[in-house]
């Protein structure tokens, strides 16, 4: 490699770090407990188990209106399954279908009994620290923001393994000049962790950018297919009054697509659907398809599909990308792969930091050493 291509890779590599490196250890310090998120949820909440009766479950339409009853002249508009827990169901009230998020209050039901079992906590440890590390309480632009920061970091992974490939046809793989100065121990160090764990960066990297357009992308579905497959109604006035049955457009979507399970469904006027429509959002039975939702659209008076399509390639690569992020597949394994990986990307940084404090502190010596002559 020539010096003057070397030097402008060696710029690229420190200049993007530099402006990055406190975000990214900032985001790898609240990314941490998020790794562990299901299990530190299931220590913090206080929910009772849904045990299953030998009696049927209770349909959908009298869940929703026991969990409505809770709040007086409210109603539900989104109820979701956890494929992890059994045999529950999780309501969110609020006082009209668009509300801000922030107005919600949820309830966990036994589908079995109608118990309400408790109520996740939107202002709990884990929610905090969530919020901590998707957008620093700063909403759309401190997404926005942290995508930015993940994009220059990316930059320096790629300037970073440009540069280690002409520096290590010197010495061996591997290899950390121990008997050389503190400021190479450290350097040598800085290399083989960041070219060690290239791979798990790249990924983790690539896919919290991807997340960080989640919105961007929510979007651009919301415009594109979702106003494609409800243009029909476009021109309709809402429904009012009472909508059809809520436990057969359950059934109906299950019908439709028969080997997918609910995930979600919608109520008319809701961002996820029309006015007129419910949609039921159906995920598959493996570790990778569980993590894609399917749209089915029901007619909201008349109890009818009227339309399902795959997700475009846009909006499954974001639901790929956020449990893929955080390590959520596979179990505790690759849990734990991800936590060392992360300790390991922590020291990267740590490192770069003082590999740049030490070089400054060496020119300014070198400078007082010439001016004095």
């Amino acid at each position: 490699m020539r010096l003057k291509t070397a030097k402008r890779w060696f710029n690229w590599h420190k200049w993007t770090s530099l402006i990055c490196t406190v975000f990214l250890l900032y985001l790898c310090v609240t990314g941490l407990p998020l790794i562990f998120h299901e299990e530190i949820e299931h220590l913090l909440e206080d929910n009772k188990e849904a045990v299953a009766q030998n009696t049927q479950k209770l349909s959908l339409d009298k869940l929703a209106e026991i969990a409505a009853s809770k709040y007086p002249g409210e109603n539900v508009r989104y109820a979701f399954w956890d494929e992890n827990e059994k045999n529950k169901v999780l309501f969110d009230v609020v006082d009209r279908p668009d509300a801000p998020y922030e107005k919600s209050k949820y309830l966990v039901l036994n589908e079995y009994t109608g118990e309400v079992l408790g109520a996740p906590r939107t202002d709990g440890l884990m929610n905090i620290i969530l919020k901590l590390h998707t957008d620093m309480f700063l909403g759309i632009p401190g997404k926005l923001f942290l995508g930015l920061m993940g994009m220059l970091f990316m930059i320096s992974i790629v300037s970073g393994i440009v540069l280690y490939g002409p520096i290590m046809k010197k010495y061996d793989f591997g290899m950390v000049r121990k008997n050389k100065s503190k400021r190479l121990k450290w350097l040598d160090t800085h290399n083989l962790l960041g070219i060690a764990i290239t791979a798990w960066m790249v990924v983790v990297g690539f896919t919290g950018v991807i997340n960080t357009l989640s919105d961007v992308i929510v979007g651009l579905w919301q415009q594109g297919q979702l106003a494609e497959m409800t243009a029909p109604y476009k021109n309709q006035k809402p429904l009012t009054g009472k909508f059809s049955s809520l436990e057969d457009a359950k059934r109906s979507a299950e019908n439709t697509i028969k080997d997918m399970k609910v995930s979600v469904i919608a109520f008319p006027g809701t961002d996820f659907t029309s006015k007129h429509h419910y949609a039921v959002f159906m995920r598959g039975n493996t570790e990778l398809t569980s993590k894609l939702l399917k749209p089915v659209l029901i007619d909201a008076k008349t109890g009818t599909v009227t339309d399902s399509r795959d997700m475009p390639w846009y909006v499954n690569a974001l639901f790929i990308s956020e449990p893929l992020h955080f390590g959520n597949y596979g179990g505790m394994v690759l849990k734990i792969i991800w936590t060392v990986f992360d300790v390991f990307t922590i020291l990267v940084l740590i490192t770069g930091l003082y590999l740049w404090i030490a070089r400054r502190k060496s020119e300014k010596q070198q400078w007082k050493l010439i001016t004095k002559e």
